[in-house]
């Protein structure tokens, strides 16, 4: 097998879609920059692959993101994968925590804005790329008690909608993607701060939820379209859930 030509960067990739995504495209030829705070369990993802490099990364802290920038300058990279963020509470407006709101902006939207202006010169400088940006039904349709995560994730749909424009008449495609319900092996569980009957509440009765592996091939179908093809936005949910209030269960 030829040596890969194509880099792809993957943020919060130590678990989860991200870890997920991490193998998919390596898998398929990608040499990928797999980032995340956790640098034990890069390590195990590094076991997987050979096309799968590592590299600590805080996507809320700028020094990170210029060291990881350095390190990528004159390297091949083609993709991004803002993948980075999560939930931190299940609160009501009135009863949440101003620090919480602040926290789940500056991961999930902020790093994301920190990252693409790291890696657009990158993109640039390689003649053609894709930022992908992993956003939520809950950047298109609110719901009670999650306050903070849906604020946000409606932040990254404005981001990628804005860059898209920004970029228009370059190379550079820009994808939003948003998952429903997935159940991965964190998410549900830092929401609710560890509580994992909490977390197992979220999926009851749901045969099959989306799976990390089932996000990760749709982001794998969108950066492996031919050039001229973007998909804008791709919403996808398990089969039982027809909208974001409509879940069908299975409880004796």
């Amino acid at each position: 097998m030829n040596a890969p030509k194509e880099y792809a960067v993957v943020t919060g990739a130590s678990s989860g879609i991200g870890a997920a995504t991490a193998k998919l495209l390596a898998s398929n030829g990608y040499h990928v920059i797999a980032c995340a705070r956790r640098m034990d369990r890069l390590v195990e993802l590094a076991n997987f692959d050979s096309n799968i490099e590592i590299a600590e990364l805080d996507v809320t802290d700028q020094t990170s993101i210029d060291l990881l920038s350095t390190k990528l300058s004159g390297k091949p990279i083609s993709i991004l994968i803002n993948n980075a963020g999560g939930a931190y509470d299940a609160s009501s407006i009135e009863s949440s925590d101003p620090d919480i709101w602040a926290k789940t902006y500056e991961v999930n939207v902020t790093g994301a804005v920190r990252m693409t202006k790291a890696m657009l010169p990158l993109l640039k400088q390689h003649g053609r790329g894709h930022i992908v940006f992993i956003s939520s039904t809950a950047g298109r349709i609110p719901y009670e008690n999650g306050g903070t995560y849906v604020a946000a994730k409606h932040g990254v749909a404005a981001v990628a909608g804005t860059l898209r424009l920004e970029l228009s008449g370059q190379p550079i495609r820009v994808t939003e993607i948003a998952p429903g319900m997935v159940k991965t092996e964190e998410f549900a569980v830092k929401r609710f701060d560890g509580d994992r009957g909490k977390a197992a509440k979220v999926y009851e009765g749901v045969e099959k939820p989306l799976t990390d592996g089932d996000v990760a091939e749709t982001i794998r179908w969108a950066v492996m379209l031919p050039e001229h093809i973007n998909i804008d936005l791709l919403v996808v949910r398990p089969v039982a859930q027809a909208a974001q209030h409509k879940v069908h269960r299975e409880i004796e």
